[in-house]
């Protein structure tokens, strides 16, 4: 089905040292896409940098703070660079606090909110900024999350910012639509990675993985036929869509 290529479409994913992020670089790699890939720890951008250029695709590390402005302006600038465009954005960079709402400091509250929905809106606006600029279009994927569509205890700021996400994806697409550019969100339920490791290792995690429908949860590959729905010309007429990727627990409640 040619409606899922993107072939020679370069992207800019946010958050690929690690996780989730770093599976998106691969997956749009694998498509053809050549992919600028940003985080904080360059040593691991390069590391992947030379992954994909190893299996014949191409990548630029960008090492970028998303909570800082100048540091998004400066990555985006320096993707756009050294790939020409930006045609699909990844924003997916994330932390997460795990901490009862009493004991959450104003500290905790702030970086969650300022990487996990500021650093969504630093990153959109000025990659769609390009976008605009170069009037070709594009495509912009906001990684939300399960949480920011159903609560649970002990990570507040988390599931508030994640449904800052998805209401701010619902504002941009708006916006953004005069100018062919489609804003739509993922929302992933329980995937293995640094985020979640630890919980899941956990009689609380184990316990929760039992209430999930399907019993189980995601595989990172099981996240990539939606990806490249969003990322390509077969979703062409979606834009402010939210897609829970979740095994059915949304619909059960966490």
């Amino acid at each position: 089905m040619t409606g899922f290529s993107i072939d020679g479409r370069a992207a800019l994913v946010t958050g690929a040292t690690s996780g989730l992020g770093r599976h998106f670089a691969l997956t749009l790699a694998r498509a053809g896409a050549p992919v600028a890939i940003a985080g904080r720890r360059s040593e691991r951008l390069d590391e992947l940098a030379h992954e994909i250029a190893a299996s014949g695709g191409r990548a630029a590390p960008i090492v970028m703070d998303v909570t800082d402005a100048g540091s998004v302006r400066d990555g985006v600038a320096a993707a756009e660079a050294a790939l020409g465009r930006l045609d699909i954005l990844v924003n997916n960079a994330g932390v997460i606090v795990v901490k009862p709402l009493l004991e959450h400091s104003e500290a905790d509250w702030d970086r969650v909110i300022d990487t996990d929905l500021k650093g969504v809106w630093l990153v959109a606006q000025e990659t769609a900024r390009q976008m605009v600029r170069v009037a070709r279009g594009g495509s912009i994927v906001n990684i939300a999350s399960m949480l920011g569509a159903i609560a649970e205890g002990g990570v507040p700021s988390y599931c508030a910012a994640k449904a800052g996400v998805i209401h701010l994806t619902r504002a941009m697409a708006i916006e953004l639509a005069r100018h062919k550019i489609r804003v739509n969100a993922l929302c992933p339920g329980y995937f293995q990675s640094e985020m979640t490791e630890a919980f899941l290792a956990s009689p609380e995690g184990v316990a929760m993985v039992g209430r999930i429908p399907q019993r189980r949860i995601g595989r990172a590959e099981e996240l990539d036929g939606a990806l490249l729905l969003l990322a390509s010309d077969a979703g062409a007429y979606m834009t402010g869509s939210i897609i829970a990727i979740d095994g059915g627990q949304s619909l059960v409640g966490a």
